[in-house]
Parts: C-alpha cells; structure tokens; sequence
C-alpha cells in the first residue's frame, strides 16, 4: 500500500465507506466535541453528584468508603487510567479507589466483594447489555450489606441504565448520546466515561477542572488535524507495537494497545506496561521490526523515569522508531516526540490521556488500513463482537 494512502480525517463519506471505516473514523474525530458536552452534563448533574455522595459519606463518618470502578475490556481500562491520580487527587480521606473488572468480580465474587464494607459500585458500560457487568451488578446487590452505586453508561435503553432510573442509591449518569459507539471498538465512549468519573472524584478547584477541560479540547482538535504525521509512524516497517507510561498513562497504555489488537484482528501484536516495568522482562518483546511509544507524564520527578526508558531504547537501538508523545518541557527525550502544542505542562496526566488516547486511536485505525482490515468490522470471523456472546453466568449461591 502506498504510504499516506490511510490519512482518513480529511477523506469524504464515501471514501470512508468503501474502505469499511466510515463510523470507526468520524467516532475518534467527534470526541473533542462530546468532551465540551460531556462537562456540560457534569456541570448540569453538579449538585446531584454532591448530595449523592455527600450522603454516603455522612452515613459513614467513620469508615472509609470503598470506590469499586468496575467494568470488562475497555471499560475496566477506564479504572485502571483513573486510580493512580485519584489516589493523589480525590477525596482519600473518605474513599479508597480500586479497579476491579467486571470479569474478575464474577468468577470470583467472594475474593473482590466484602459484605460488611459500605461500598460505591462504579460501572462502566457502552451499552450497559455484557451479561458480566449485569452480573456483577447482580452479585454486588446479593452479597454488600450497605451498596450505593453511580452508573456510567452512554445507552439510555440499556439494562444497566433502565435498571439505574428508579433505584434509590443508584446514581445514574448518561454520556453524550454520540459516545454510545456504533463501531466495533470504543473510543469516545471510554474518553467520555472517564472524564466524568474524573470530574466527579478530582477534588480540584471546579475553576481548574473547567480550564483543563478546554485544554484537553483543544489538544484533541490538534491530534486530529496533525493526522498526517502519525500517518508517518504508521508508514514505518513494524509489526511489533509497544506502549508505555506512568501512572494514569501506565493505565491508558492497555487501552492503547487493545485498539490496535481489536482494529487489526491481532495482525499486529501489541504489549504494554509502565515505563519503569518494562526493563524486568518485557523489553525482551522489542527487535528490529518494532515500534515504541511512551505517553510522557508532566510531573517532574515522574517524567524523568519516562524520558530514561526512552533514552535507554533509544541508546540500545534495537527497534524500528522510539518515540516520546505528550507535551513538551524542561525534561524532553532527545528523540523523535510528538508535543502536542496546545498542551500545558501543568495539565495533569489523567487530563492528558484523553487526548493521548486519540492519538492511539488514530494510529491504530490506520493500522487497521494498513492490514487491509475494516475498522468498523474488523473481526471477519465474528468470533469478537461489539457487545460479548458467548458468556455462560453460573448461579450464584
């Protein structure tokens, strides 16, 4: 294929269709859009945030409440971009933040689900339909004593939504109604649920929170129409991807590499792990025919162990392109970046990974070009389907 041949931003409706990419495409390039929209709702939906968890807390003065963020694939992997900075910057004097997939509570309720400890069930759900996260639900209700639970969720018509609307205790909180992904993979559904369990549990100033918002807008919009140079990653000769980062990146980086394994049909294989992590064995993954991002954190003392494994990679040139993607500062890689320029070096890393994210996105839909796949349908055996089949839910007594 020749190479630019994928830039798909900028291709009409009916290119799109007829390479099978057209909902995958517009889906990743709305989302700077549903963030502004997806604030709005937080804004709107404020005061009934507050009261919901201002009642929990007062019933429990004394005991710290646990904060389960619960979810399967992608939807777990929201929990798993949100802990680290919530651990730093949510209201721990009250909470203890944990993710815990769906999957996990359900064939192991008894080793997750601790009945005589007050708990907020916090799911995570495109269609609020995958039996597991019904499941899960289900076994919460059965076995915690004192359950309160905010459902997060982008189908009105979905079980876990329907079942939210009339429950006392059960805080429900749709998402742009556009997140709700028609594609195969999600993309502005997770970029979307995260940023409302984030301005819900950020204890920041509401000043803050709004301005980093726009921030993050405008660094999507960015992304998007800087298509042309990740574009140039993808022309490179690879078929190994990597992605690293620290913290809330750490998290993002499992969402980054299902995209490519989902929008490819695992033609390309894929691997993650924390910058630090990656030395105890699983650099042993990279070669020649590899390609390594690492999403760059803005904390200072943690970007420095960032910027190391970059430098390391780079040093031991051992594969195809290393590459630093995030914002620019006093402590860059002196490698190949991509800064995105509308960033600020302020801005926190849960912040920073939505637009991160569609920078994953956009890379791994042009992979999915590259292996001549169908983003919208990429698995042509059907043996992956958008909402999960197959699951068998065992009783429970």
């Amino acid at each position: 294929m020749e190479k630019g041949f994928n830039i798909m931003f900028k291709k009409t409706d009916q290119e799109l269709e007829k390479m099978g990419a057209i909902i995958t495409t517009r889906e990743i390039q709305q989302q700077p859009k549903l963030w502004q929209e997806a604030f709005d709702n937080y804004t709107a939906k404020k005061s009934e945030i507050d009261n919901f968890l201002d009642k929990v807390t007062s019933t429990f003065p004394n005991q710290k409440i646990r904060v389960i963020f619960t979810g399967a694939g992608t939807s777990a992997y929201v929990g798993d971009t949100l802990r680290p900075y919530l651990n730093r910057a949510g209201d721990t004097s009250h909470f203890v933040f944990e993710t815990i997939p769906t999957t996990d509570i359900v064939s192991a309720p008894l080793d997750n689900l601790r009945s005589d400890d007050p708990t907020i069930l916090v799911s995570f759900a495109r269609s609020g339909n995958s039996p597991e996260s019904v499941a899960t639900v289900e076994l919460a209700e059965k076995l915690i004593k004192n359950l309160y639970q905010i459902t997060i969720t982008c189908a009105p018509e979905g079980h876990l939504a329907t079942k939210a609307e009339n429950e006392d205790g059960n805080l429900l909180l749709l998402q742009p109604a556009l997140s709700n992904d028609k594609g195969f993979a999600m993309t502005g559904s997770f970029s979307c649920m995260t940023l409302t369990a984030a301005l819900i549990f950020d204890t920041s100033d509401e000043a803050k929170k709004a301005a980093w918002v726009d921030t993050m807008i405008k660094m999507g919009d960015e992304v998007i129409s800087r298509e042309d140079e990740i574009q140039a990653y993808a022309d490179l000769d690879y078929d190994r991807i990597t992605y690293l980062g620290s913290g809330s990146l750490s998290g993002l980086t499992r969402e980054a590499q299902l995209k490519v394994l989902e929008l490819t049909a695992g033609a390309l294989t894929t691997i993650f792990d924390s910058s630090m992590g990656f030395r105890h064995g699983p650099k042993s993954y990279v070669n020649g025919k590899t390609i390594v991002f690492d999403f760059m954190g803005n904390d200072k003392y943690t970007r420095q162990y960032d910027v190391d494994i970059l430098e390391e990679i780079k040093a031991d040139e051992i594969c195809e392109k290393v590459v630093g993607v995030g914002t620019s500062d006093d402590n860059d890689f002196s490698g190949d970046n991509f800064f995105i320029k509308a960033g600020d070096k302020d801005l926190p890393e849960l912040y920073q990974a939505l637009p991160d994210v569609v920078f994953a996105q956009t890379f791994a839909l042009m992979n999915s070009i590259k292996v001549n796949n169908t983003p919208d349908t990429p698995s042509a055996s059907g043996t992956v389907n958008r909402v999960v089949k197959g699951v068998t839910i065992h009783d429970y007594e």
